[in-house]
């Protein structure tokens, strides 16, 4: 187990808040959230499955493993919406995710990715049809409609639409009923339903492309750091969870707030982006080292991978977990996963039924196969098929 990160702004260096959310070999200490009047905890990592059992989405605490609506209830609603964001907690999520990316006049906005082309109605707007371009978006080349070129103003003349319409034709029924939201207007949603729903609500934040923006001076830290501690939720015990594919977006955040952070891991043979930029050789396989782990605990409480670094799907079917979970759990963070979904276009081979990609295949058994490996929350499309997965496995 590492020392901890230390954080004294919120008064004294104390244990590190890894510990309070991942300290199974301290014992079965949480993370006590404020909001909305009530606590909700983190249980220790590592432990069995049913060492929370009691808690359940009626109390307080955040049951383990999570389920995280990502991007709301992406699935059934246009993601990154109200809309999506409110289902995905009716729907027993006990985490909703919110993306940001920045303005051009520096307001941070929740979309996946700062080309809006395929989420928004932007190009049914001829008064925008000059801003159409083409950029390199960490070594990828773009073309459509970026965020930073949009002031929040002209965003908020935008409505969201289904990105994936070939498999989500459904949810083109909800095209245009929602607009772009600030992340200021998510944080005001979220203490409105945890007054509502008596808890608090919890959040997943990601930094989306944080080296790129920073470059164009728009920063992603400084301005969500502000806007948590605004809100309240820039503490060690704040029901909220920052992440992030480049590790030093969430070292940088770890100096401005308290608020636990998580570093995302795509595939074994990439780099995250800050790596690359900065000439450094690692790749996400070095990460995953008990090594690489040590030093993502050295500053973050937590990992997000691709959920195909815990449990493989080689050649169409299931296979054995892999270390990840227990290492990780050895160096004291917590693991979440991504994405589950529930479409075969999504799904190996072997749990496909029939052959239309956007029809339903057998999701409860990947669901399984991540609870069974000992991950600590995971991030779903289909909140509701997750949420009843996993209080299955938990009532074993």
């Amino acid at each position: 187990m590492t020392q901890g990160k230390q954080h004294g702004r919120d008064g004294g260096t104390g244990p590190g808040r890894r510990t309070l959310l991942a300290g199974a070999a301290l014992g079965a200490a949480g993370l006590v959230a404020a909001g909305a009047g009530t606590a909700a905890a983190v249980p220790a990592a590592g432990a069995a499955a049913g060492t929370e059992r009691g808690a359940g989405r009626g109390g307080n605490r955040l049951p383990v493993p999570a389920v995280v609506a990502h991007r709301g209830a992406s699935g059934y609603r246009p993601e990154h919406t109200l809309g999506a964001y409110r289902l995905g907690l009716d729907m027993g999520a006990d985490i909703i995710e919110q993306d940001l990316v920045p303005t051009k006049d520096g307001h941070l906005v929740c979309r996946h990715e700062n080309e809006i082309g395929g989420t928004t109605d932007v190009a049914d707007h001829p008064e925008f049809a000059s801003r159409r371009t083409t950029k390199s978006i960490d070594g990828t080349e773009l073309t459509g409609w970026f965020t930073e070129d949009f002031t929040l103003a002209e965003l908020k003349t935008l409505r969201a639409v289904e990105r994936i319409p070939d498999v989500r034709q459904r949810n083109t029924l909800y095209n245009g009923r929602w607009e772009v939201p600030t992340f200021e207007e998510v944080l005001q949603w979220a203490e409105a339903e945890g007054r509502r729903r008596g808890k608090a609500v919890w959040l997943h934040v990601e930094t989306k492309h944080p080296t790129y923006f920073r470059k164009l001076d728009l920063g992603l830290e400084e301005p969500l750091a502000k806007l948590l501690r605004r809100y309240g939720r820039h503490r060690a015990n704040s029901p909220v969870f920052l992440q992030s594919f480049e590790p030093g977006s969430m070292q940088r955040m770890n100096e401005l707030v308290d608020t636990p952070t998580v570093v995302l891991l795509s595939g074994a043979n990439s780099r995250p982006w800050d790596f690359v930029e900065a000439g450094d050789p690692r790749t996400v396989a070095d990460l995953i080292t008990p090594g690489g782990l040590e030093w993502i605990a050295g500053f973050a409480d937590g990992i997000g991978p691709t959920a195909s670094l815990v449990v493989p799907t080689t050649g169409g079917r299931i296979g054995a977990p892999t270390a990840l979970v227990g290492d990780a759990h050895a160096a004291g963070l917590v693991v979440h996963p991504y994405t589950h979904r529930n479409e075969n276009a999504f799904l190996p081979a072997s749990l496909r039924r029939g052959t239309d990609p956007a029809a339903y295949g057998d999701a409860f058994a990947l669901l399984e196969a991540y609870f069974e490996a000992g991950v600590d929350g995971l991030f779903s499309d289909n909140p509701d098929t997750a949420v009843l997965a996993r209080d299955a496995f938990l009532g074993r």
